[in-house]
């Protein structure tokens, strides 16, 4: 793939463009002119950093300093970001290092380039993160490219020098300002809204398929899925015909008046976390906007900024997490009705041998477990700043958390889906006669979770079934 500075693909492989070579050549070399000046000093390039800001560098202390900037504030351990994470948080460094704001060398890039085609995996830290921007995560991120540090190989921590080694590689050796572009911005946090917006989207995709399944199940009246019901809410109004064209002519029984609660809502929190899903991928298309360094190379000089603080993203990711945690009450509700006779009225606990067979309540219990974990991490992440760097440093974001609880809460939510998708699935299994729009989606779910005839373990098929909601398209398109 030719890197073009828009975007990029998982798994390509990545060729920086001539013409973006060039730009980088040009802007850099501008920005080596302004360094040059001895009476202009530059943040974290002339000076310290920090609380330390006021203190010049002479001119040996500035060839240490991009060294020292990466290895000095790498104090976090494991637990690591997953390999597939650490690809996309570089893929994310180097899409701000192509914007115009750049005034890193060409030779930098194109490391970044090498390291992400040959599958060098820094180990960065998940936790622990307390500082104002991503200082901590991503000095052990890009202190490997000089050697230090540690990499991950099929699992296993490995120095870094020696994976560079067994590449043929020689460590990188950072120019002025280099150290300091590393450590700049929220690249982690971005990274987590990206991936967490499109984990989102596929979950709000498979709680519209159960919303629906359950409707069938249930032979649910259709009236609370007028469009009329949405008013003037787009959203809803979408969610409301995705449900319809799915339920289709399905059979409609006369003795239900009115469906449980959590079958009625459903819409309504789905619209809201559509919504706010929306509002997170808006927010990362204007962060992809703005300088993510400090100081950015602005117009021939050298601009103070604060994309450290990503707060925004951080808050947004909050919400999405807060709205997938009630997809997550409402649909462990909902398996609950299509467990219970009263409501079915098919066998109890989906069995065609009550009593002797358990049937899928211990399912039930395995998405009542996910749940629990799931409300756990509604509470903001984006909450709890506190002093440190002496008081030169005294709020911190904490986006890079919400990232994290949101990419859990995306774990939990498609374990409690799954656990869904198998009860809607064994109860049309022991009714058939359902809407003909659902007929694709439970013979998708049937070619992972057969029909339970027999109790047995089905953690493995869940497992399986969990891995295709989360690698395959919309459900009723996956088969």
């Amino acid at each position: 793939m030719i890197i073009t500075g828009s975007g990029f693909a998982d798994g390509e492989r990545l060729v920086l463009a001539k013409p973006l070579v060039e730009a980088l050549k040009r802007r850099r070399e501008a920005a080596g002119i302004l360094l040059s000046r001895p009476e202009k000093p530059v943040y974290g390039v002339t000076t310290g950093m920090g609380r330390l800001a006021g203190v010049a560098l002479d001119a040996r202390q500035q060839a240490e300093h991009q060294r020292n900037l990466l290895i000095g504030r790498a104090v976090g351990g494991p637990p690591w970001l997953p390999p597939e994470d650490v690809r996309a948080l570089l893929l994310t460094r180097l899409d701000d290092f192509l914007r115009p704001w750049s005034a890193v060398s060409p030779e930098l890039a194109q490391f970044l380039v090498d390291r992400l085609n040959d599958g060098f995996t820094p180990a960065v830290p998940r936790t622990g993160l307390g500082s104002s921007g991503e200082i901590i995560p991503l000095s052990h991120a890009f202190q490997t490219f000089l050697g230090i540090g540690t990499v991950l190989e099929d699992g296993v921590e490995i120095p870094a020098a020696e994976a560079l080694a067994k590449r043929g590689v020689e460590p990188y050796v950072l120019g002025p300002k280099e150290g300091a572009s590393l450590l700049q911005g929220s690249p982690l946090a971005v990274m987590h809204s990206q991936r967490g917006e499109t984990e989102a989207r596929r979950l709000i995709d498979l709680q519209t398929l159960t919303e629906a399944m359950a409707i069938d199940v249930l032979g649910a009246p259709r009236e609370v899925l007028s469009p009329v019901m949405a008013g003037g809410d787009e959203q809803l109004r979408r969610i409301l015909a995705a449900v319809n064209e799915l339920v289709g002519a399905g059979p409609v029984r006369a003795d239900v008046v009115q469906a449980p609660l959590s079958v009625r809502v459903a819409p309504r929190a789905l619209a809201h976390a559509a919504r706010v899903t929306d509002d997170l991928s808006e927010t990362v298309r204007r962060w992809r906007t703005m300088p993510g360094d400090s100081p950015s190379f602005i117009e021939g000089e050298f601009v103070p900024g604060t994309a450290y603080h990503a707060i925004d993203l951080g808050l947004r990711m909050d919400a999405v997490t807060a709205a997938l945690v009630h997809l997550g009450e409402i649909s462990v509700q909902r398996q609950h009705r299509l467990l219970d006779e009263r409501f079915s009225g098919l066998p109890a606990q989906l069995t065609s041998d009550p009593g002797p067979r358990a049937g899928l309540v211990p399912l039930h219990k395995r998405a009542v477990g996910e749940l629990h974990a799931l409300r756990r991490l509604a509470a903001p992440a984006t909450i709890g700043s506190i002093d440190t760097s002496a008081g030169q440093e005294d709020v911190q974001a904490f986006a890079w958390a919400a990232g994290e609880q949101l990419r859990a809460a995306v774990s939990h939510l498609f374990a409690i889906t799954a656990c869904e998708l198998v009860t809607g699935s064994q109860a049309r299994h022991l009714a058939p006669d359902g809407a003909p729009g659902l007929d694709a989606a439970y013979a998708w779910v049937r070619t992972v979770v057969p029909p339970v005839e027999e109790d047995r373990p089905l953690g493995p098929e869940v497992e399986r079934l969990i891995f295709a909601c989360r690698t395959g398209k919309t459900a009723w398109t996956s088969a």
